[in-house]
């Protein structure tokens, strides 16, 4: 029997807190030409040290809204000068298709290790690691240039993210059942933690870093994990037979969790200070990739199994919009572009790749490339730094 939705009560009172705390970083309406952004710009620093937080995280910006560094092209100095492309990992023909967003063109085709699953934006910025799982090694891209550089050794690299402090690397090492905690630059194991679940592959960290959520995809689970101590501090079974969970994000706010289910056909929404029993909301079929939105007001969900885009609004923490590809497909995983106007998402299951106005829904363009196209990454976006998958930037 299929979860129930989220109570009344819940979602009143979560839109009412979402309202206020999207207020409080941006007053003006949603206008069409929202999305437009201007030069690229030094990003402003926080206007205070979050208590409690990880020592060595710099601080979000600001406390009531995770996703304030990401406003439409407020690129960092870092990568400012990066041309910006689409990386898209093809995980049945060991390459990496480049993507050039202005041309809707591919103009290169990197190959790289046995089964590249995700591009991974790098701590600081400057790499882009692909995560060659079953080639147990990852394959450093220089974005400046384009050039890959050469593979280091890591046992199963299915997902990789980083802690918020910048210190380590997270490996969810996904058929060797453990989270490996490696130096962020040099790749060196620092502790490997056996997570006693199948399928770790999702995480998201809480707005303080001192925890991130996890997602098992094979065992149905979702696991909260000290950041500072590496262990498992909380462990949970998703109250459905058979779910796999996927992607996971926070809420603008920090207050809810959403993990993407492609069994269940949904989102899982739980609290992550208490983590839990989890709420439900049904999405579409195959609900799988979780993106929010330049200005933090929603959330786009591709729907891998029906060939939809859901749209979720935090201030009013309900669905709001359905997209669909004309002609079908398969979308999975991406992200946005720098100014907002394009989601990008991988077609896991057609070789190809769909650019979406995130304005109107309407399909911009679908291009051609390798044998299962997975974790895409958009690069450059705004952000000071990455925590990790194919683009969580704070």
């Amino acid at each position: 029997m299929r979860p129930t939705l989220l109570t009344r009560a819940l979602i009143a009172g979560a839109a009412g807190l979402a309202l206020a705390a999207l207020s409080a970083c941006d007053g003006s309406a949603h206008h069409a030409d929202e999305a437009l952004g201007s030069k690229a710009a030094a990003v402003p620093q926080p206007k205070r040290q979050a208590v409690g937080a990880l020592p060595g995280m710099p601080p979000v910006l600001d406390p009531s809204d995770v996703y304030a560094a990401d406003r439409p092209n407020k690129l960092s100095p870092v990568v400012k000068d990066f041309p910006s492309r689409i990386y898209v990992p093809n995980t049945n023909s060991n390459t990496v298709s480049v993507i050039d967003p202005a041309t809707y063109r591919v103009v290169e085709t990197i190959r790289v290790g046995r089964q590249p699953q995700h591009v991974v934006p790098s701590w600081d910025l400057k790499t882009l690691w692909v995560n060659n799982d079953l080639g147990n090694s990852l394959t450093p891209i220089d974005p400046r240039t384009g050039e890959a550089g050469e593979p280091v050794a890591v046992h199963d690299p299915y997902n990789l993210y980083f802690t918020p402090d910048g210190k380590y690397a997270v490996v969810m090492a996904s058929a060797d059942h453990q989270l490996v905690f490696r130096d962020a630059h040099t790749m060196k194991t620092v502790k490997a933690l056996p997570v006693g679940c199948a399928g770790v592959n999702h995480a998201d960290f809480s707005l303080d870093g001192r925890y991130f959520i996890v997602s098992c995809e094979f065992s149905g689970e979702l696991l909260k994990v000290d950041t500072a101590r590496m262990e498992v501090v909380g462990r949970q079974k998703l109250p459905l037979h058979g779910a796999m969970p996927q992607d996971v994000k926070m809420s603008p706010d920090g207050k809810r969790f959403y993990v993407a289910d492609m069994v269940a056909d949904g989102l899982w929404i739980l609290d992550g200070a208490t983590f839990g029993k989890p709420e439900f909301l049904h999405t579409g079929k195959g609900a799988h990739g979780l993106y929010v939105s330049r200005d933090s007001r929603e959330m786009y969900i591709s729907n891998r199994g029906e060939g939809t885009v859901s749209i979720f609004d935090f201030t009013r923490n309900e669905l709001t919009k359905k997209w669909r590809l004309p002609h079908g497909g398969s979308p999975d995983m991406g992200g946005v572009s720098a100014d907002g106007k394009v989601l990008w998402l991988s077609g896991r299951y057609n070789s190809e790749v769909y650019a979406i106005d995130t304005r109107t829904g309407a399909q911009l363009a679908r291009i051609k490339v390798g044998r299962g196209p997975h974790g895409l990454a958009v690069y450059p976006q705004p952000g000071r730094y990455s925590l990790g998958h194919t683009g969580i930037f704070r």
